[in-house]
């Protein structure tokens, strides 16, 4: 029995999809017992045009109503991936999600514990836009500065421990992240507030938690010293995680230099 196991797992093939999802529709990624989660849907479709079962494993978990621009999956197959698969699969798919690229693998290759950054965006419309409603949060008050922003956001690069921007119910084993981007930008053209985070992992609410306080601080309610004492505080029950989900989208997983050969699919 054991050398069968060995032969078939010999036998398996590795690919990386490359996704992209409106999450509105969904409970965040993950496959889970109360409520459908992208990862499912994806599982589904895929088991379906390979005739095999298929479970997929991310690179990102992203929470309820988060949306991903890019992200990564991979999954083990027996079976080869015909040159119609990207139809069949993004035929098979909801609207909402997508497959955009696909890459054949090392079967060692690890689309979450290979990957070395994410970014994420966070934007805020000024004016109700029907064309950014679904990917944006409508702020209809007085304008943020950025200027004010940033002096609150330079403070996460200098900064580790985030054990106060993470939700309780977790099981993570440590709580530090390095960030290596965070910065505020107005577009004068969409009439937009954008904050963009860029860091090697990310916590359960973080982003929204970062989000939400820091525009108590743009708002006047919280000082720089009082952002910083919960920084360095472990408990997040002065954090505010109230930023709606569907401003906030995951848009690059990064791996390292060389890391993926020429896509064998494209869409």
């Amino acid at each position: 029995m054991f050398q069968d196991r060995f032969i078939l797992a010999a036998c398996m093939s590795r690919y990386f999809l490359e996704i992209a999802y409106d999450g509105t529709n969904y409970n965040g990624w993950q496959t889970q017992p109360n409520g459908l989660g992208v990862q499912q849907v994806l599982n589904e479709k895929l088991s379906i045009v390979q005739q095999e079962k298929i479970e997929t494993l991310g690179s990102s978990r992203t929470d309820t109503g988060v949306h991903a621009s890019q992200t990564f999956a991979h999954f083990d197959c027996e079976s080869d991936l015909d040159k119609l698969f990207m139809r069949k699969i993004n035929f098979l798919l909801p609207k909402d999600i997508s497959v955009k690229k696909i890459f054949e693998m090392k079967s060692n290759a690890h689309a979450r514990f290979d990957a070395i950054e994410r970014s994420y965006e966070y934007i805020f419309c000024y004016e109700k836009n029907p064309f950014l409603t679904q990917f944006s949060c409508f702020y209809p008050y007085k304008k943020l500065n950025p200027e004010v922003l940033n002096e609150y956001a330079n403070l996460l690069l200098h900064h580790t421990d985030y054990a106060a921007f993470c939700k309780k119910r977790t099981n993570v084993k440590t709580t530090l992240c390095y960030i290596k981007r965070a910065e505020w930008k107005y577009d004068e053209t969409k009439n937009t507030l954008t904050f963009f985070i860029t860091a090697n992992r990310f916590l359960r609410g973080m982003v929204r938690g970062i989000v939400a306080t820091m525009i108590l601080g743009g708002r006047g309610k919280l000082s720089i010293d009082g952002f910083k004492n919960l920084l360095n505080s472990t408990e997040p029950h002065k954090t505010d995680f109230s930023a709606p989900a569907q401003g906030l989208t995951l848009t690059q997983v990064k791996y390292p230099d060389g890391y993926f050969p020429k896509p064998i699919l494209v869409l």
